[in-house]
């Protein structure tokens, strides 16, 4: 388990956003997920695909994992820390909709599975109304975490930094948040001031947005032939622009760090903990 303290500030806003800390008897999941629901303050929508992946959701919850990613470490460590609702950003199983009937007896998903089963593990997707909320965590957890917390400009994708070249901020980024698979594109010697933030997936669409009204995009991951070569084709034409990956986890993870703080002002008689999915890539 980890987790990381918060300053004053963010504790207070975070705390201001639960209307009702519920302070009952034990809850369900279901129950659990329902009072989540009520004090979200974003209305709930459907289609959603913020739904119940695995286990039952009448299973009374003995504590709550909050996690970037339900990888089968990150659920084992969970069990083992008797924390048996895991609370996942992203899919349990595979693809956006966490489809499982094409999985059939494949057997990575049925280890996946068996595990969830013989543990009596429940996993909750939240997702797309964790995204709803504004602030957004997971703006907010990428901003603290690189020291940006007061730099924000017009909203929370932009920030207004000291003059440096992008080789520096670069390092910065490096030395804040420890990527072992960071990748830069643009002139190391190329002037920086102005930042935009894109943590998770960004599409070729926000790339050009925020890459209009800013000199360095830092987004979490896209797709290489879209906003990569964007601005590949945009440094070559002599424009100012650069682009920092830092991979989806490493990008959202400190929202669910967030995520897993709000939770216990929501939830004070239940054990909350953020369980890191750890970064999945390595350099030779």
């Amino acid at each position: 388990m980890q987790h990381i303290g918060l300053t004053r500030r963010q504790f207070g806003l975070l705390a201001s956003a639960v209307a009702a800390p519920y302070d009952g008897p034990a809850l369900t999941a279901k129950q659990l997920v329902e009072h989540l629901k009520q004090n979200l303050g974003v209305a709930w929508r459907s289609p959603t695909v913020d739904t119940f992946k695995a286990g039952d959701p009448d299973t009374p919850v003995r504590g709550i994992a909050t996690t970037f990613m339900a990888t089968l470490d990150v659920l084992q460590r969970a069990a083992a820390a008797e924390r048996n609702l895991i609370i996942t950003h992203e899919p349990t199983f595979y693809s956006h909709q966490d489809e499982i009937a094409a999985l059939g007896s494949d057997p990575v998903f049925a280890a996946k599975r068996d595990f969830i089963a013989a543990n009596r593990l429940v996993v909750f997707r939240f997702h797309d109304h964790l995204h709803a909320r504004q602030p957004d965590f997971m703006f907010d957890g990428l901003a603290a975490d690189l020291g940006w917390t007061d730099r924000r400009a017009e909203d929370q994708r932009f920030y207004k930094l000291p003059a440096s070249t992008l080789g520096e901020l670069a390092r910065h980024v490096q030395g804040r948040m420890t990527p072992r698979a960071m990748r830069v594109v643009g002139n190391p010697q190329l002037t920086v001031t102005r930042v935009a933030m894109s943590p998770g997936y960004t599409s070729f669409d926000a790339v050009q947005n925020l890459l209009a009204r800013a000199d360095v995009l830092i987004a979490g991951e896209m797709r290489e032939w879209e906003g990569v070569e964007y601005t590949q084709d945009a440094v070559a034409a002599g424009m100012k622009k650069a682009l920092i990956l830092l991979g989806h986890q490493v990008s959202e993870e400190p929202g669910m760090r967030l995520c897993a703080e709000w939770l216990k002002t929501m939830f004070p008689k239940v054990p909350v903990d953020w369980v890191t999915t750890r970064e999945p890539f390595w350099r030779p």
